[in-house]
């Protein structure tokens, strides 16, 4: 049976073996207390670290959200933080950015570890509850200063409860410069609210962005570009590109709010960089390109994600992997201070 449906099954058998409810409750919020008690302790002992040391003012701290489920083609981006960390630091390659920082030092980069999404799912914890998890978890991060979450996916459906969480825990909307082939603001697609192709509608109708900018779109339907207009998106399609070019990178973002948050989706890269991908759409962006505009934004970056990298679908010698690697290094280095 496969892992994304064995938690549901496994609870429906203890309903109908007629298991009193508040036992379940009991279980599962016992596998909750100890999934966050595992982020916060690990949060505070790498702050501890780091104001220890001194001379940080923001730290980006990995933060691990291994959920696939939410995924309208492929489960496989619930397996890529493991690979996204092995790649890091595989070492071949080496830790510096390409403006200079090095993520072996802890003021430029540390690491809290994954939810446990998958023991928790056995636990038939549902979606509700997951995407309070998962934003509890990134707040008990934001707690602990000097850090600043870098989320690794996971489906893109985790972009919605860690953004709200940001926006909560600064008090007031982010700007969010949104890396993408696709818009991702279904209403709900297929049914699911939680789809990774609706989470924007989640973040806009919540209030928790001012402006949100849309990068690399490339497939977008009618209900796309009426949500869009909708909720005020700036997208930025593929096929006028070079026209906006020079304007999309000398970004400038932020402004008059707590701050920016990035989310990439790595299918916003041409396949013929990032092929481990569950939704492959040629004509996209160079890496080049995404690295033109994310060196040149202006704008504290408070928060990213690196989201729907497939690693089953990783066929070239681990290269999708290495490309997320890349944009970990490169958005910790921007957000480190």
């Amino acid at each position: 049976m496969p892992n994304f449906t064995r938690g549901i099954h496994y609870l429906k058998k203890l309903n109908a073996a007629n298991v009193p409810p508040d036992l379940i409750e009991n279980g599962q919020k016992r596998v909750i207390d100890a999934s966050l008690t595992l982020i916060r302790e690990r949060a505070k002992l790498k702050a501890e670290l780091l104001r220890a040391l001194g001379g940080v003012t923001a730290s980006a701290s990995l933060l691990g959200v291994p959920l696939g489920h939410n995924s309208s083609f492929l489960q496989g981006p619930a397996f890529a933080p493991p690979r996204i960390r092995e790649a890091i630091w595989c070492g071949s390659t080496n830790s510096s950015s390409e403006e200079g920082k090095e993520l072996n030092d802890p003021r430029v980069l540390t690491d809290v570890g994954d939810v446990p999404i998958q023991e928790l799912r056995d636990c038939g914890v549902d979606d509700d509850k997951l995407m309070n998890i998962v934003s509890e978890s990134v707040k008990l991060v934001m707690e602990q200063d000097p850090l600043r979450p870098l989320v690794l996916g996971g489906d893109h459906s985790i972009s919605f409860p860690v953004v709200r969480a940001v926006s909560e825990k600064l008090g007031g909307p982010v700007d969010i410069l949104h890396l993408d082939a696709h818009p991702d603001i279904y209403d709900a697609f297929e049914g699911n609210i939680y789809s990774h192709a609706s989470s924007f509608a989640r973040i806009m109708e919540g209030g928790y962005a001012r402006r949100l900018l849309q990068v690399g779109i490339r497939s977008i339907t009618k209900e796309g570009r009426e949500q869009g207009k909708r909720f005020g998106v700036e997208q930025y399609e593929m096929r006028t590109f070079s026209r906006d070019r020079p304007m999309l990178e000398n970004l400038s973002l932020g402004e008059g709010v707590k701050g920016v948050y990035v989310s990439v989706d790595v299918d916003c890269l041409d396949p013929a960089f990032a092929p481990g991908v569950s939704h492959i759409e040629p004509g996209g962006l160079s890496f080049r390109d995404v690295l033109n505009i994310l060196h040149n934004l202006r704008g504290d970056v408070v928060a990213a994600d690196v989201v729907e990298f497939n690693p089953q679908r990783d066929t070239v010698d681990g290269m999708t992997a290495m490309v997320a690697a890349k944009l970990v290094r490169e958005l910790a280095a921007k957000i480190s201070k």
